[in-house]
């Protein structure tokens, strides 16, 4: 006798599977641009803290005009974005922050408001807004100032002690022509080593006992900053790497030649803002390379192009002029180093 047997399918196995179709990427990974900007402003905390160690009260304020005319810019012309305030990524923080780090400490209050609003203006939104720059913002509005307010970003203090006093011209109102400030005005390690030749201790450049930007008080913070973002792979090792590698060998080769006329290689890699750069300005994704070969000719033309102008331009920094000529090299960059189409020779 033969028996029969009855089989039940329930609904969702009779069901075809669905298909979701999708443009790439198709991996995605846990970190998004708010977290990176977030992070890259909580290891400036530390350097602003060192700043304000150094130079009191007048770093505080200079660094909350730059924000300020950063957030504001951001907040009034800046588009809505999916998070909708646009000034909840943290990039116009992050770019107030580092624009603040390279101004003086007696910069005036009102040219440091001027020069973050030309950072998101015209280094950022202009371009189209976040993730569209061909230049780094904070270089774009600190190009600006050195540009039209020469003298001011130029002007120099030591740090003596003082918490609470001003310095230099931090109050004085736009375009104000009276009597001199009297101050203390003192030449960076940089100028003084360039146009003195008199070299700065090591120990006083690793800590930040010196006359500079706000950004150069401590390099000893920065490199602990660089360490740490490259393990959290915030920012392309590859970048720094090859910055200050170009900067040791080419300095290193001129300072073996004469050694009494250029500065030593570890001179050259502490004193002005070559760190500061290195690790949070010439990282930025967005103005930088994107293949690894591209990267790495990125690094060293910054590299060489910071020897050339601190050893025989007219300037003691080229930081800043050597960053914003790579980026605008970046695009001829992916063009000519452009990776190879899987499939074709």
């Amino acid at each position: 006798m033969w028996g029969v047997t009855i089989r039940y399918f329930s609904k969702s196995m009779v069901e075809k599977p669905k298909i979701t179709i999708s443009s790439s990427p198709f991996l995605h990974d846990q970190i998004t641009t708010p977290k990176i900007m977030w992070e890259l402003v909580y290891t400036l905390i530390p350097v602003l803290l060192a700043a304000v160690y150094y130079f009191g009260l007048s770093a505080l304020l200079v660094s909350a005009a730059t924000i300020a005319g950063c957030l504001v810019t951001e907040y009034y012309l800046g588009k809505r974005g999916p998070l909708g305030n646009p000034l909840r990524d943290g990039s116009a923080l992050a770019t107030g922050l580092l624009l603040a780090l390279t101004l003086p400490p007696g910069f005036p209050l009102w040219m440091a408001f001027l020069g973050g609003v030309v950072s998101i203006g015209m280094g950022k939104l202009i371009w189209g807004g976040l993730g569209q720059n061909v230049f780094n913002p904070a270089l774009v509005g600190r190009a600006f100032l050195q540009a039209a307010f020469p003298t001011a970003i130029t002007t120099w203090e030591p740090p003596d002690g003082r918490y609470l006093g001003l310095r230099g011209t931090n109050l004085a109102p736009p375009f104000y022509h009276g009597e001199p400030v009297d101050a203390l005005s003192t030449a960076t390690p940089l100028s003084e080593m360039k146009f003195s030749h008199a070299p700065t201790a090591l120990n006083d450049l690793l800590f930040g006992n010196i006359s500079g930007s706000l950004g150069e008080t401590c390099a000893f913070l920065l490199i602990l900053a660089g360490v740490y973002l490259i393990a959290r792979r915030i920012i392309n090792w590859r970048i720094p790497v090859a910055i200050l590698g170009t900067v040791a060998v080419l300095s290193g080769l001129l300072y073996w030649l004469n050694p009494g006329l250029y500065p030593s290689p570890g001179f050259m890699i502490l004193a002005g803002g070559l760190l500061l750069g290195s690790v949070y300005m010439a990282t930025d994704p967005v103005s930088s390379p994107l293949s690894p070969k591209g990267i790495w000719i990125f690094g060293i033309g910054i590299g060489l192009l910071v020897v050339l102008i601190r050893i025989w331009g007219g300037l003691p920094e080229g930081v800043m002029y050597a960053i914003l000529l790579m980026n605008a090299a970046t695009p001829l960059i992916n063009r000519f180093v452009r990776p190879r189409v899987y499939g074709y020779s």
